[in-house]
């Protein structure tokens, strides 16, 4: 039997994208419309879900078309064990190109996995 897959909100993705095309917009003006002296990639933090440990992974449902993924744990964490599993929405000059996923125990990080762009 699997096991229900923790989600992410969507307003709370939409807003860290449209952060990151403020700052990408900014960026713009400020330079009068000329390239500016970056590669355009910047990293907002979305939203932390409540996720639970079973059979020695993570399973979550990812935005932006990823879609459903299991993340694996190390052996020495207990199934039933309840840990936190926080989403950065990686952009390119305001473009959303992928997601950074962080799994934390007790403030620990456990397991992280980029899916598209890199942050």
């Amino acid at each position: 039997m699997a096991h229900e897959r923790a989600s992410f909100d969507e307003g709370r993705v939409n807003e860290a994208i449209e952060t990151a095309q403020r700052h990408s917009n900014a960026l713009r003006q400020e330079s009068g419309g000329s390239p500016v002296l970056t590669d355009g990639a910047l990293s907002v933090a979305a939203e932390c879900v409540s996720v639970t440990v079973h059979n020695g992974e993570v399973c979550l449902s990812l935005p932006l078309g990823i879609g459903n993924v299991c993340l694996p744990v190390p052996s020495w964490v207990p199934d039933g064990e309840a840990a936190k599993a926080c989403i950065d929405i990686c952009t390119k000059w305001g473009v959303p190109c992928g997601v950074e996923v962080t799994v934390s125990i007790a403030g620990e990080k456990i397991v992280s996995k980029g899916f598209g762009c890199s942050c």
